[in-house]
């Protein structure tokens, strides 16, 4: 399949949310209006954040602008620094740090309870136009676009990356805000985008389709290229006018979905701006990459433990 081009630079700018994960998985069935046992563990988090670790553990040259409460934020800047991202956090002095409880199921299936907290007073001045010099690409999430004054931040963020002659990727992240703020919109901001990663939920909401097929081609009305995240079933990765091709996971069994996404976007991005050329053998690196994921709790990688593909 022919790729988006890249420029010979290889390093990417990721804008958006930083959180602190709550996970609890109980050991029995769920005890109604009384106690039940369980495994709770806090985590760093928020989806742009995870992506960047991912990107940064598995070698691609990466910055991180977000916003924090200043009670953590030299915490978060540790742990994306651990990762080998360089982060520029804003600490926010009126606003703790967004926090997610993440009730995990047996089979590893996840429901967010999701208070985003300083991530919704991003500003312009958070991410100094300097942070794009010398980058390659812009990635973004969806949650930077679900309400102002954020939005104003990942739309002027667009501008300058288009501006600079820089590939944009997108990862659409939720489709409970998407629907919120309506996927015509999310789609005129991100139009042109080299490369976009929804999952089924978030494909069906900008499409109206319930094929993955389908809903791939649909989108690639809109991006260079989109890669439709399946979990279990692997993903679709579709360029404009080429047959969409199905691309297989690898079968695990999963712990904790947490993060799955946002660790095979990581990859995929990683690849991308090694082997640009190569988009059906990124998407097959970010297939193996989070399957591995999927096996210990956490949606970021494990510092110490280098992913061998």
């Amino acid at each position: 399949m022919p790729s988006p081009s890249l420029p010979a630079r290889r390093r990417v700018v990721v804008c958006g949310d930083v959180i602190n994960d709550v996970l609890v998985k109980p050991y029995d069935g769920v005890t109604p209006d009384s106690d039940t046992r369980s495994a709770i563990l806090v985590r760093p988090g928020g989806s742009a954040a995870n992506q960047a670790a991912w990107m940064a553990h598995l070698g691609a040259d990466v910055v991180f602008a977000g916003r924090a409460g200043a009670r953590d934020a030299a915490y978060h800047r540790r742990e994306l620094a651990d990762a080998g991202v360089r982060a520029r956090l804003a600490a926010d002095r009126e606003a703790e740090t967004g926090s997610i409880v993440i009730m995990v199921a047996p089979d590893g299936g996840r429901t967010m309870f999701t208070d985003r907290g300083a991530n919704l007073r991003l500003r312009r001045a958070d991410v100094p136009a300097r942070l794009l010099d010398g980058a390659a690409a812009l990635h973004l999430t969806g949650y930077t676009f679900c309400e102002p004054p954020p939005l104003e931040v990942a739309l002027w963020l667009l501008g300058q990356a288009r501006d600079r002659g820089l590939a944009v990727t997108i990862d659409p992240g939720s489709a409970a805000f998407l629907a919120r703020m309506g996927p015509a919109a999310f789609l005129a901001w991100t139009e042109g985008a080299a490369v976009c990663f929804p999952n089924r939920d978030e494909a069906a909401v900008l499409t109206g389709a319930s094929d993955p097929l389908v809903m791939a081609a649909r989108l690639t009305r809109h991006y260079g290229a989109v890669v439709v995240k399946l979990g279990g079933a692997g993903c679709v990765l579709a360029t404009p006018g080429e047959v969409p091709v199905a691309i297989a996971a690898h079968p695990v069994l999963a712990t904790d979905t947490t993060g799955a996404g946002d660790a095979f976007c990581g990859a995929f991005i990683s690849r991308w701006l090694t082997d640009p050329g190569d988009l059906a053998g990124a998407a097959r690196y970010a297939v193996r990459v989070a399957a591995t994921a999927v096996t210990r709790f956490g949606a970021r990688p494990i510092a110490s433990r280098r992913f061998n593909p």
